[in-house]
């Protein structure tokens, strides 16, 4: 359903939105002013095509592998220390990556581990910066706030590489490293001094182990978030072709210098604040999945552009087409991830999605550098416009969900229910067991909620779900689940939301007994055999 036009730049009404965004411009200008040193200066140290694209895969290649553990730290931990030392760690490593270049020790391969760790610091700082805006903007201006946080980095891109590439022509690629190390100190304060909310939860922290665990049951079992992210890996290993081929454009097909690849870089950009700006008008003119088809079309005519253009200036448009697709697509993957998400698992969410979408890249990064190496640059940028054209198709099976206007806030129904055991947090395993009288004819529609339900159960972490029915009345249905232990079966029903009470409500009015469903919660309890003689104790 389209989406009612607003004007991005409201939301920096926000004080708390507006600080940030405003530290993120500068700290965007350090990282791409540092991306075409780091991309010139490959160029200049290795003749190989597939190195060239390693520099990029080395930005993208950490989200892949670490992605799951960030978004795990900004659900369970102060996501503000996490930003700020996050971002510490990437001014520590652009220092790092300054003096080497400056001492003239850099490698190829060192260059790419250092890439590799910025890229790792970014990785941890993205979910919590992320899952953070629902922090501080209303849920209906979130569309509104990754269109400007987009629209900030694409500010950056198209005068950045620009700026990037006058400095590394001038002063060589150490100084564009050290120009970011600088950047850094922006954010930092504006973080230093953000108050953040404080989490109202009074159960213990969650396990990494089961956390991670339960972000991943999450995902999986929420079909429009697979959907989302599958269509990200597609369209992120297609569009990157553009920019991770782009220091050999400017390098060998049009015999340009840094500056020039600077040049068009910023062309990316600005082509990227068109589609920022384009953003809420296309919302409001067409569905998601027509967006994402049209982004996916525009950035394959754009690669193909790219892979035949003989000069700048056709060059140009082409990357300016590029950019609007890679904002259009990508903002709105972002924004369809976090409006379809409770707040609970909103960093794993957007970590897995950032997963696939940068594990496209990171892949596509290495492979079309790969096929240029042994083929040809024209071959590299036809296989990656191919790819977009199936990202495209794919949605005439799959198309994209619509985020729409359900409630995911807490459902606030689950109330403790008063023991008469000494249970304990870690008591367990925990068996809940609910009982509905069926009347025969309603049996399908009956059968067809409980199979929603079970999606809904195993998504918040019950275990081992099984629906049975009594054989001497088959009018009676048991529903039967475990839990690890009673602290996960309490946090298993604190994360019902008030989208998914629609389906007890539809339980309740095909239940038949006199009195309503009766929960019994039980813990299990092992019988094993002690001593001579038969004689059992119970493991309690």
């Amino acid at each position: 359903m389209p989406q009612p036009v607003s004007n991005p730049l409201s939301v920096l009404r926000f004080p708390a939105f507006r600080n940030r965004w405003l530290a993120s411009l500068v700290s965007n200008l350090g990282t791409l002013v540092q991306s075409v040193g780091a991309g010139w200066m490959m160029t200049q140290i290795s003749d190989s095509d597939a190195m060239v694209g390693l520099v990029q895969a080395g930005v993208t290649v950490p989200t892949m592998l670490f992605a799951v553990f960030a978004g795990t730290l900004a659900d369970s931990h102060d996501r503000r220390k996490v930003m700020i030392g996050a971002q510490l760690f990437m001014m520590a490593t652009a220092t790092l990556l300054t003096l080497l270049a400056w001492a003239g020790l850099m490698t190829p391969w060192l260059l790419v581990l250092l890439t590799f760790m910025i890229g790792t610091g970014s990785t941890f700082f993205n979910p919590s910066w992320q899952a953070s805006m629902g922090d501080i903007v209303p849920r209906s201006e979130l569309p509104s706030a990754v269109a400007l946080n987009s629209m900030a980095f694409n500010a950056m891109r198209s005068i950045g590489p620009a700026i990037g590439g006058i400095i590394v022509a001038a002063a060589g690629a150490a100084a564009a490293f050290a120009l970011n190390a600088v950047s850094y100190v922006a954010m930092i304060g504006a973080l230093w001094l953000w108050k953040a909310p404080v989490p109202d939860d009074a159960l213990p922290r969650e396990p990494l182990r089961l956390a991670i665990q339960s972000g991943l049951r999450y995902v999986a079992m929420s079909p429009n978030l697979v959907n989302v992210m599958g269509r990200a890996f597609l369209f992120g290993l297609g569009s990157v072709a553009a920019l991770s081929l782009l220091p050999v454009v400017a390098h060998e097909r049009l015999g340009g210098d840094a500056t020039t690849y600077g040049i068009l870089l910023g062309s990316f950009g600005v082509g990227a604040i068109g589609g920022a700006m384009a953003n809420s008008r296309l919302r409001a003119s067409m569905d998601n999945e027509h967006i994402v088809r049209l982004a996916a079309l525009v950035a394959m005519a754009s690669t193909a552009g790219l892979a035949v253009s003989p000069s700048l200036w056709l060059c140009l448009p082409a990357l300016m087409l590029s950019g609007a697709a890679w904002v259009v697509a990508l903002s709105l993957f972002n924004v369809t991830v976090q409006l379809s998400t409770p707040r609970w698992v909103v960093g794993r969410a957007i970590a897995l999605y950032q997963s696939a979408s940068f594990g496209g890249m990171a892949l596509g990064s290495w492979l079309w550098g790969a096929v240029s190496d042994g083929q040809s640059l024209l071959v590299a940028f036809a296989g990656a416009a191919g790819i977009l054209a199936l990202a495209a198709a794919v949605g005439l099976r799959r198309p994209l969900p619509e985020y729409g206007n359900l409630d995911l806030s807490p459902l606030g129904l689950f109330r403790e229910p008063m023991l008469q055991l000494d249970v304990q947090p870690r008591s367990g395993p925990v068996v809940a067991v609910t009982e509905f009288e069926i009347d025969p004819q309603d049996l399908p529609q009956f059968l067809e909620v409980m199979a929603e339900r079970r999606r809904v159960r195993i998504r918040d972490g019950a275990q081992n779900w099984v629906l049975m029915r009594d054989l001497e009345n088959p009018r009676i249905w048991q529903e039967t689940y475990h839990v690890p232990t009673w602290v996960e079966y309490i946090r298993h029903n604190t994360r019902r939301t008030k989208a998914d009470h629609g389906t007890y409500a539809r339980l309740l009015e095909l239940h038949r007994g006199s009195e309503p469903p009766h929960t019994r919660r039980m813990i299990e309890r092992h019988a094993i055999a002690r001593g001579r003689g038969g004689v059992y104790r119970f493991d309690v």
